[in-house]
């Protein structure tokens, strides 16, 4: 699997389950750790569109269609779970290794 299919699913879900968990209770306690989740999921966000447009110019048409549809098949299965405790954690998470692989996958 190349870095640039797991860059586009992590981003997704990542920046998905932020827009998911809109409850209080759902939040981070701390009001700056819900503000650092907030701005890595608009980050991701912003580097998921750009690695689809990075796909689109230089990789085969199939590649960037193929992460979309697997990113958008990751968010399809987290809206079917519904809401967890540990959604913001793993977003964090998700988050940040995708913005780190769509860095390597620029960089490559």
């Amino acid at each position: 699997m190349s870095t640039y299919l797991i860059a586009m699913i992590l981003l997704s879900a990542g920046s998905f389950i932020r827009t998911r968990s809109e409850a209080p209770e759902m939040r981070p306690a701390s009001a700056a750790a819900d503000m650092v989740w907030g701005w890595m999921a608009r980050a991701s966000f912003m580097m998921w569109l750009a690695l689809i447009a990075w796909g689109v110019w230089y990789l085969h048409w199939s590649q960037p269609l193929a992460a979309v549809l697997a990113s958008l098949g990751v968010n399809a299965l987290i809206a079917t779970r519904g809401p967890m405790r540990t959604w913001p954690g793993l977003s964090m998470m998700f988050c940040g290794a995708g913005l780190a692989s769509g860095a390597v996958t620029f960089l490559q």
